[in-house]
């Protein structure tokens, strides 16, 4: 699986990995204590009141006005939706293992995540890039948007994400999955190392569901 960054320009990039062999159909009780730590970790180090203000949210934020055009208090960043539930005392949503692995990563590292089904993707080669004027993308949990000159994650024929915040319906895990596509989502202003930790982090959860990396992490 290889991604092509064509709007790198724009302060987008990437970690990606690949991650196979991941039983998504119980949980253990190892990832489950980790994901409790996250949470009070969290809890201990963040404030609700002082997060728009944090450097690496603010890097999202500031991504949204300028290059998105979207108000990020209206439209919040991912993981900024994901910590302010947490900060209220929530708990983090339970969907599936890997898509609660994936949630207690992006809290802890502050970035957003996207998990994709490999066995659901069309092409081995996608690409983030300007939506083409028509295309359709399928949100989870929503209606088919008709897109025009967003940036997205996709393949020729198929779109997995509007980028940094949204998945698409047609490649999302499911307790069926078996091998996962991994991609951190970085803007200006987040370091490339970051992601990268942030990616090799949930490999570690990963291997607590039997998964096994898939060459290296890789940049884009």
């Amino acid at each position: 699986m290889e991604i092509v960054n064509e709007v790198r320009n724009l302060g987008v990039y990437v970690a990606y990995d690949v991650v196979a062999g991941v039983d998504n159909t119980r949980y253990v009780p190892q990832l489950e204590e980790e994901v409790r730590r996250v949470v009070e970790e969290v809890r201990r180090t963040l404030s609700l009141d002082t997060l728009k203000d944090h450097l690496i949210i603010r890097a999202y934020r500031d991504f949204y006005w300028r290059v998105l055009g979207i108000d990020p208090t209206k439209q919040r960043p991912a993981q900024e939706a994901l910590l302010r539930r947490v900060l209220r005392g929530e708990p983090l949503p339970r969907i599936n293992p890997a898509v609660d692995a994936g949630n207690a990563a992006s809290i802890k590292y502050m970035v957003p995540i996207g998990l994709y089904d490999i066995a659901k993707i069309r092409g081995g080669v996608l690409r983030i890039r300007f939506s083409r004027k028509g295309e359709v993308f399928r949100p989870i949990g929503g209606s088919p948007i008709e897109l025009d000159n967003q940036i997205v994650l996709a393949s020729d024929s198929q779109i997995l994400h509007i980028y940094p915040y949204r998945d698409g319906v047609e490649t999302k895990i499911e307790e069926s999955t078996r091998d996962i596509l991994v991609v951190v989502a970085g803007v200006a202003g987040i370091g490339e190392e970051r992601l990268v930790e942030t990616a090799r982090y949930l490999r570690n959860l990963f291997s607590l569901l039997g998964g096994a990396p898939v060459g290296e992490i890789r940049l884009a």
